[in-house]
């Protein structure tokens, strides 16, 4: 059974940061591109990050030199680091593990994450 677990979301000030994790277990963590995307209140989902399996990233322009995103093979597990927040980043924020070959998808059931003065 496939399960992705996300944890670390909160509520934090503007300027203030915090870091995501995602765990991962009936996987071959290690053949999958993880990723982050959020979802804000009437908006679609859209790509925060993602890193392959070789660890090359890749971040959407809105979070870029703000958050870092990395992945652990030894754990099964997968970080985003969020710094200097935005209000705009308030969002729920979900895995992803994606196998392009195996055409496989994964998604955890999210985390909220509040940016508030």
């Amino acid at each position: 059974q496939v399960q992705l677990v996300e944890s670390g979301g909160g509520l934090v000030q503007p300027g203030g940061s915090l870091r995501l994790s995602c765990t991962a277990s009936g996987i071959n963590f290690r053949m999958y591109t993880m990723g982050w995307y959020r979802q804000a209140p009437g908006k679609q989902r859209e790509l925060v990050a993602t890193i392959t399996s070789g660890s090359n990233t890749n971040y959407a322009d809105s979070v870029k030199g703000r958050f870092t995103i990395s992945r652990d093979n030894a754990k099964n597990m997968v970080y985003l680091q969020m710094r200097s927040l935005k209000p705009e980043d308030t969002a729920v924020y979900y895995c992803n593990a994606h196998w392009e070959l195996a055409k496989r998808d994964y998604w955890g059931g999210g985390t909220l994450v509040t940016v508030f003065s």
